[in-house]
C-alpha cells in the first residue's frame, strides 16, 4: 500500500524542484492551513531543534521540560545517505511492546527518514538509556492502528491540534492517515517505559521543581526592588 509520495520524485541532490515545492505536503492528513505552512513550520523547527532542543537533550534535561501537555522528546541518531555523517533528529516518541515508535510528521520526503530508508541503523538516546537498533517501518495494519493514536496522544498538544484524537476517529479518517503517516519502530530487548517517558509521572516532580524555583526568583526580585525602593527614597530624603 503505498504511503506518500515516492522518493523518486527528488531531485538527485535530495532537494525537490522549485515548482513542486508548494504540493510537496499535500498528501499529509493536515488542513489547508496547515499545510501551507508546514514548509515554514519545519524550517522554524529547524532552527529550534539545532539551537534549543538538541543541546537540552544532549545535556540529558529533557525530562525537566517534558509535560503531557508539550509531550517528550528523544533524539534519534541516524546516517547521512549522502554525507556518510551521523545526524540528529530530536522527536516525539512513545514506548509499546519493547519498542520505541516514532512518526513521519512531515511525510516521506523527511531527511531523518530518508537517511534511515537507505541505512536502518540508528541509535536512540532517551531519558535515562541509550541503544543501538534497526529502525522498521510498520507495515502490518493492526500494530499502525493500535500504536499510533496512543503516540499522537504522547504528543500533547502538539498532537492535538495537527492530528486529532485518533482514539475516536472514523475508519475513513484513519485509512487516510495510514496511507499517509510512516510510523518507525525500533526494537530493543526488554525496553519498558519509565517515569520519565510518556505516560510517566516524573514530570509532577519536574513541573514542582520548576514552580518552586520561579517563585524563588520572584521574591528575590521582590525584596530587591523593593531595598532599592527604599535607598531611593533615603537618597532623596538626604538631599
Amino acid at each position: 500500500m503505498t504511503r506518500g509520495a515516492p522518493l523518486s520524485d527528488m531531485r538527485g541532490d535530495g532537494r525537490v524542484p522549485a515548482p513542486e515545492r508548494a504540493a510537496r505536503f499535500d498528501g499529509l492528513p493536515y488542513g489547508p492551513r496547515m499545510t501551507a505552512a508546514l514548509g515554514t513550520l519545519r524550517r522554524a523547527f529547524g532552527v529550534v531543534n539545532r539551537w534549543v532542543a538538541l543541546p537540552v537533550l544532549r545535556a540529558g534535561l529533557g525530562p525537566l521540560f517534558s509535560t503531557p501537555v508539550a509531550g517528550s522528546l528523544m533524539i534519534l541518531r541516524t546516517t547521512g545517505r549522502r554525507s556518510g555523517l551521523r545526524r540528529e533528529a530530536p522527536l516525539g516518541y512513545l514506548i509499546r511492546d519493547g519498542a520505541v515508535y516514532c512518526c513521519v510528521g512531515f511525510g516521506p520526503g523527511t531527511a531523518w527518514y530518508r537517511n534511515l530508508s537507505a541505512d536502518p541503523r540508528v541509535e536512540v538516546v532517551l531519558p535515562t538509556v541509550a541503544f543501538s537498533g534497526l529502525a522498521e517501518t510498520v507495515t502490518d495494519r493492526s500494530e499502525w492502528d493500535r500504536v499510533l493514536p496512543a503516540y499522537v496522544h504522547a504528543l500533547g498538544l502538539v498532537g492535538r491540534l495537527t492530528v486529532g484524537d485518533l482514539r475516536t476517529a472514523d475508519p475513513e479518517r484513519l485509512e487516510f492517515l495510514w496511507r499517509s503517516l510512516p510510523l518507525v519502530r525500533i526494537r530493543q530487548s526488554g525496553l519498558a517505559a519509565g517515569p520519565t517517558d510518556p505516560g510517566g509521572r516524573f514530570w509532577v516532580v519536574a513541573q514542582t521543581a520548576w514552580l518552586v524555583v520561579l517563585i524563588r526568583f520572584a521574591v528575590g526580585l521582590e525584596r530587591r526592588l523593593h531595598s532599592r525602593r527604599r535607598s531611593h527614597r533615603s537618597r532623596r530624603g538626604e538631599d
